[in-house]
């Protein structure tokens, strides 16, 4: 197997996690799918990606000034225990099980996404419209 394809699913996945959709939702499943890594890898993969990515973003958004201190040490707390014990069940789980529970994932995040056609968006007054 070559190298392009792996570096090539990583772009389409930093792509579409950089439109907002969540660069796991593509990333995941062609690794798994196409390049025929197990459940756990690809997932393990996509985290060490994410922790790149967040370690970025806060940079750039504690730079700019935009994130508020106030209560993140409950936040910082819960996203730890959360993930240990997520990544403790992940590599006790069987292959086929974490599939399929990702699969559900899927669907579910389709159908919000979905949904979200139909969502009326508030409007956005600027200044000529201001009275």
């Amino acid at each position: 197997m070559t190298i392009f394809w792996p570096i090539f699913f990583g772009i389409l996945g930093g792509f579409v996690g950089g439109l907002g959709m969540g660069g796991g939702t593509v990333l995941i499943p062609l690794l798994s799918i196409f390049l025929g890594y197990n459940q756990q890898l690809s997932q393990g993969i996509n985290l060490l990606t994410f922790l790149v990515m967040a370690v970025v973003s806060i940079w750039i958004h504690s730079k700019n000034g935009l994130i508020q201190t106030k209560g993140i040490l409950w936040i910082v707390l819960g996203g730890v225990v959360f993930s240990v014990l997520g990544a403790f069940l992940a590599t006790v789980m069987p292959n086929l099980i974490l599939r399929k529970i990702f699969g559900g994932f899927l669907c579910v995040l389709s159908v919000f996404e979905f949904l979200k056609i139909f969502k009326k968006k508030p409007k956005i007054l600027n200044n000529k419209n201001k009275k």
